[in-house]
C-alpha cells in the first residue's frame, strides 16, 4: 500500500518562507514523478511544481522563481521550498506521486500567508 504524507504547512507573514515535505512509502516504482498542487479557496486545484525521479523539473508560471522543488529518491521524499510568500499563496498544498499509470495523493497541508 502506497502512502503519501505532507508536512510543513503553517502560518507565515507575507515575504516569509516555508518548506513543505512529502514522504511517500510503500512499494513505489523507481521511475516516478512527484508533484505539488495547491487549492486556493474558490479555485480549482492547480499544479505548482513537478519533479521526476530523473531530475526533470517543472514550475507553474505563478511561481516566478520563488519556489524550489527538490527530492531525495532514496527515500521517496520531495520538498517544496517556498520563499517570498504572498497572501495569494494561501491554500491547501497537496503532494501527488505518480508511477505505473497510478497516482497517489496526500491529505494536504494548509499554508496561510498573512498580509
Amino acid at each position: 500500500q502506497v502512502q503519501v504524507v505532507e508536512s510543513g504547512g503553517g502560518l507565515v507573514q507575507a515575504g516569509g518562507s516555508l518548506r513543505l515535505s512529502c514522504a511517500a512509502s510503500g512499494s513505489i516504482g523507481s521511475l516516478n514523478v512527484m508533484n505539488w498542487h495547491r487549492q486556493i479557496p474558490g479555485n480549482q486545484r492547480e499544479l505548482v511544481a513537478s519533479m521526476s525521479s530523473g531530475g526533470s523539473k517543472y514550475y507553474a508560471d505563478f511561481v516566478e522563481g520563488r519556489f524550489t522543488i527538490s527530492r531525495e529518491n532514496t527515500n521517496n521524499t520531495a520538498y517544496l521550498q517556498m520563499n517570498s510568500l504572498k497572501p495569494e499563496d494561501t491554500g491547501v498544498y497537496y503532494c501527488e506521486l505518480v508511477f505505473r499509470g497510478e497516482d497517489y495523493w496526500g491529505q494536504g497541508t494548509q499554508v496561510t500567508v498573512s498580509s
